[in-house]
């Protein structure tokens, strides 16, 4: 009896390390909570799901002048965010990345929140879904309470065709301006360009996309940031981090599963 009773002990204990090994790692990447809303003020250009990316200063997601990365590139040309997200996560630098669950309708807003230390400043890119490449977002933004407005870029990676056969599908769902061109999602080489990012200059109209339904004047959005919970809060970090409740309910039912095991061999008859 002695001997199972400590066998039962040394299990519980090993369990609750692990638990607390695991809630460690959970809280490895607490920070301050941020609370960031992200309203669309075009009345024809919906966008894709935001990425949102807080990082240390000397991290560059994007910068006017400077050639596109291929995450931004894929979100701007195809409304694929999954490349950028994927070079992100767990990437130097990087403290938290966050997807929003869905597209960004015109006059609408979306809010996420995300976690960040000190000194670490905000970034967020979005495609104009109805753009050959055409992206908006934050590069660098200070953490601090506050609105501030942002404007329309492209890659420059594709042409401006404006012609619905280049453009992602999606676009004439969202807006309702359709036609017999199925669309794509798929990078055309025959349309590149010298892919530095740059100011959007509009829609001309030449093509599908019309003026008075897809076009736009800056700023394309509006940003606000709120400060939700000081940094002694845990947090869930990069859309992979175990939630502590769960870690801790996983490690009490590992201990009652050994208690039982235990109490079974007890009861046995001799």
């Amino acid at each position: 009896m002695p001997h199972r009773l400590t066998r039962l002990l040394a299990a519980g204990a090993l369990s609750m390390a692990m638990v607390t090994l695991l809630a460690g790692i959970t809280a490895a990447n607490s920070g301050t909570t941020y609370r960031i809303t992200i309203t669309n003020e075009t009345s024809g250009q919906p966008f894709t799901p935001p990425v949102l990316i807080t990082h240390d200063p000397t991290v560059s997601v994007f910068e006017i002048g400077a050639a596109a990365s291929e995450g931004v590139i894929e979100i701007a040309e195809n409304g694929d965010v999954m490349p950028l997200v994927g070079a992100l996560t767990g990437a130097d630098g990087v403290h938290d990345v966050v997807t929003g669950p869905g597209p960004v309708k015109p006059g609408k807003s979306q809010t996420l929140e995300i976690t960040a230390d000190d000194g670490e400043v905000l970034s967020w890119v979005s495609m104009l879904i109805c753009t050959n490449d055409g992206f908006t977002g934050l590069h660098g933004q200070a953490l601090a309470a506050g609105t501030i407005t942002t404007d329309a870029y492209e890659t420059n990676t594709e042409i401006n065709t404006e012609d619905f056969a280049d453009i992602v599908p999606p676009c004439q769902a969202l807006v309702g301006v359709t036609s017999s061109d199925a669309g794509t999602a798929m990078n055309q080489p025959a349309l590149d360009e010298d892919g530095v990012i740059a100011a959007h200059p509009g829609i001309a109209g030449i093509a599908d996309l019309l003026v008075d339904v897809h076009g736009w004047t800056d700023p394309v959005a509006t940003v606000t940031i709120e400060t939700v919970m000081p940094d002694t809060a845990l947090t869930q970090t990069q859309g992979s981090s175990i939630p502590t409740l769960l870690l801790v309910v996983f490690g009490l039912s590992l201990i009652s599963a050994i208690t039982a095991m235990s109490l079974t061999r007890v009861r046995r008859p001799g």
